[in-house]
């Protein structure tokens, strides 16, 4: 082992920073803030991720408008049957054998105008009585129309539950490889409630609020687009008189989504904070109960859980108005028409039939603007999840960098296995460009050799593996591995040549066998029991009934500490990596584990290089250099032997720990 060229000295920050996996709680970061919200732009970019559907989209819109035809044109055909059996009832009324002339111009002979005008305007033959041949045809056509009419609403209601359902798997595989390629200094700051929120609730409410746009919005923007041609065919005076209503319902809709947009965006603000508060307690509620901290732990609840009260009783409070304003102004709408249209029919301008078609058709167009302005907090709400989640989408990557083959053929550099040489040289990092961490740390760490850290918890020790791992960049110089400076590899080739045990051991749900073969998927099963026999789990995991295929949980929580730990270990053990990363790997184990940890781990270290951040100095015996860090500095180096000789920090430590062993 080389030593240092230069001195290396750590700055003190007054905030501990700890690594991403290590250490920091799922609530260790700030709530992110929100941009200015923009829902035209947010708008836009959510429709443009239905390009992949366009063709279903093309047949949706198809599809929607044959609906609305057989519904528009319905009333229509009605108002007809009605003016068959108006005519024949009035014409039963009239001197069989005379003509529609001769009954008007007897009205005119006895001085009833209104009478001979009303006469005018209908079809009528004098005793001939009412055509029912003629009205049940009329009602068949009608009763086709509109079962052909359902059966398109239910093919576009399919159509469009399989687009809004491929394009929000379409967004959540999405988010899923986004996350992935995030800085870990991302996590450290976004809440792991708030992050769930938008992987979660923002994606499902986009999914809400595609499904009731693409059906019921389409539906009502052509509904009112059909009804409209119909009224305007029917009477262009009574559509005069409901257009009025149009402007008046855009004004009042307008200035309410205006008012509740901002409601919204912070009623889901809230949302995910009470999920980062209900997520933080029940994954530390052991650590609440034992420090008696329930009453702190509700009166966070109580107040997150109040925000979301008032965000959620403002926003649907006032995006509520919509409605009823709606009806009024249909109401007052219906009044109208009703009575200038009975104006027409008396004055023989209109028929019966016509008017009570139009009156259909006011009712038919005052429903989808009603839906379309109720619809409208529902977009506000739908935009503003999709505007969080395009946030996370629109979150700063790591930085993209050259496959390792290309950069060794590129410096002439021999392509072969990982040996595991790294080279700190002169390097210098902080978390706060502010406030220095690191300056000029170099160092020389050969194929084989184990460099240990200690020193007092928050001094900095995962600081030199989080940027081994490129969890950070540097601020300067250069950590290099083989030669290959690590900024020039991508992350992944990188990180496949590295293998880590942490502290926190982490298991995923399914059996033992599948957590061992995490970092190897495709081993075969005797290296999989290969591993576990080197690393002592086959002891333990043939006294389970189901052996390797027992199922743990993601926390473990059926597995003692040191068994979650062991199986770590194996799990790294099977993946053979060139370089190894043990943070406090046997600190949860007991004494005669961790004995037999230590010659798994020496036999695991060989011809690798190893760095272990540990506290438990018995653990590090045999590594080939130590960094003693205290108060922010690297104080010391050397060997176990060297550091304990020399009398100095490293001596106080291994004093200080072995006294109060034996106390």
């Amino acid at each position: 082992m080389s030593a240092p060229t230069k001195p290396a000295t750590m700055k003190q920050t007054e905030r501990v920073v700890q690594g991403p996996g290590f250490g920091r709680g799922p609530m260790g970061g700030g709530m992110v803030g929100q941009k200015a919200h923009d829902f035209r732009a947010s708008g836009k970019r959510l429709l443009g991720l239905l390009r992949p559907a366009r063709m279903q989209a093309v047949a949706v819109l198809l599809l929607a408008a044959g609906s609305v035809a057989s519904v528009v044109v319905g009333p229509y055909l009605l108002g007809k049957g009605t003016d068959l059996v108006f005519n024949g009832l009035i014409s039963e009324r009239l001197p069989e054998g005379s003509t529609k002339a001769q009954a008007i111009a007897a009205a005119e002979a006895r001085g009833d105008d209104r009478a001979a005008n009303f006469l005018r305007g209908l079809d009528i033959v004098p005793g001939q009585g009412v055509d029912f041949g003629a009205v049940g045809h009329i009602l068949l056509i009608v009763l086709a129309i509109y079962v052909l009419g359902q059966f398109l609403g239910w093919l576009q209601g399919w159509l469009v539950n399989d687009v809004v359902q491929g394009t929000v798997q379409r967004m959540r595989s999405d988010v899923e490889d986004k996350i992935h390629r995030l800085p870990l200094s991302y996590f450290d700051r976004q809440p792991r409630g708030e992050l769930l929120s938008r992987v979660t609730n923002d994606i499902d409410n986009v999914a809400q609020n595609l499904q009731q746009t693409m059906s019921q919005l389409l539906t009502s923007v052509l509904m009112v687009i059909g009804v409209l041609g119909m009224m305007f065919w029917v009477s262009p005076l009574l559509a005069g008189i409901a257009l009025v209503s149009v402007p008046l319902a855009m004004i009042a809709t307008a200035q309410i989504m205006k008012r509740s947009q901002s409601q919204f965006i912070n009623q889901w603000r809230q949302t995910g904070r009470l999920n980062g508060q209900i997520e933080e307690a029940i994954s530390g509620h052991a650590l609440v109960t034992v420090f008696g901290r329930r009453s702190a732990v509700e009166a966070e609840f109580a107040e997150a859980n109040e925000g979301l009260y008032q965000s959620s009783y403002r926003a649907q409070f006032v995006s509520g108005l919509v409605m009823p304003l709606m009806m009024l102004i249909g109401n007052l709408n219906y009044v109208v028409i009703a009575v200038v249209g009975g104006i027409r029919v008396a004055h023989g301008s209109l028929s019966l039939g016509e008017v009570q078609a139009f009156i259909q058709y006011s009712r038919m167009y005052t429903q989808p603007i009603t839906q379309i302005a109720s619809m409208a907090n529902l977009l506000q709400s739908g935009v503003a999840s999709a505007e969080r989640v395009f946030e996370l989408l629109d979150a700063e990557e790591e930085v993209g960098s050259t496959p390792l083959v290309e950069v060794r053929a590129s410096a002439s550099l021999e392509t072969k296995e990982t040996r595991g040489e790294v080279h700190f040289e002169d390097v210098s990092f902080s978390y706060d460009r502010d406030e220095p961490l690191i300056e000029d740390l170099s160092l020389v760490a050969r194929p084989g050799e184990t460099v240990a850290i200690v020193g007092p918890t928050g001094a900095g020790k995962t600081t030199l593996v989080n940027l081994i791992m490129r969890f950070y960049e540097l601020d300067g110089g250069r950590i290099t591995l083989d030669g290959v400076d690590i900024t020039a590899m991508p992350r992944a080739e990188l990180r496949d040549n590295i293998g880590m045990v942490l502290q926190d051991t982490w298991l995923f749900e399914g059996t033992i066998r599948d957590n061992i073969a995490y970092g190897r998927p495709g081993a075969t099963d005797e290296e999989i029991r290969e591993a576990a026999r080197a690393t002592y789990v086959d002891r333990f995991v043939h006294s389970l009934p189901e052996g390797y295929d027992t199922r743990v949980d993601d926390e473990g929580s059926n597995l003692s500490a040191g068994e979650r730990q062991l199986i770590t270990i194996a799990r790294a053990f099977l993946a053979q990596p060139a370089l190894l990363i043990l943070d406090e790997a046997t600190s949860s184990v007991d004494t005669r584990t961790e004995l037999l940890l230590q010659h798994a781990m020496a036999a695991l270290r060989t011809d690798r290089t190893s760095f272990v951040i540990a506290h438990r100095l018995s653990t590090i015996r045999d590594a080939d250099l130590i960094l003693v860090m205290e108060h922010g500095r690297i104080v010391e180096q050397g060997s176990h032997a060297e550091l304990l000789e020399r009398g100095g920090a490293f001596a106080r430590l291994h004093a200080a720990q072995f006294a109060a062993a034996a106390g």
